[in-house]
């Protein structure tokens, strides 16, 4: 009888925002595996987290945070942004 193995944990990658800026411009995350971006606002307005490439839109109040679910996703660059103030809250994600 084959045996099967837990799957680890899922991975949880955080970044914050403040000052409409995100606190890191690259994040990395396994590919074809199951993650989380945890992401905080410490921001005194909302900000809404915006992706395309990822298929992902979701309001963060001020100084609250979100948990985004993703994955399993292929190896490639994912870009992100803060959709209220997109010239100074941007990201990528890179998938490896």
């Amino acid at each position: 009888m084959p045996v099967m193995k837990a799957s680890a944990e899922e991975q949880v990658l955080n970044i914050a925002i403040q000052n409409h800026v995100f606190s890191a411009n690259t994040l990395e995350a396994p590919a074809g595996q199951k993650f989380k971006i945890l992401v905080k606002n410490l921001d005194s307005t909302p900000e809404e987290f915006d992706s395309d490439d990822l298929h992902r839109e979701k309001l963060i109040p001020a100084g609250k945070e979100i948990t985004i679910n993703l994955g399993p996703l292929k190896p490639g660059s994912y870009a992100f942004k803060g959709d209220f103030h997109a010239t100074t809250a941007h990201a990528t994600l890179l998938v490896r």
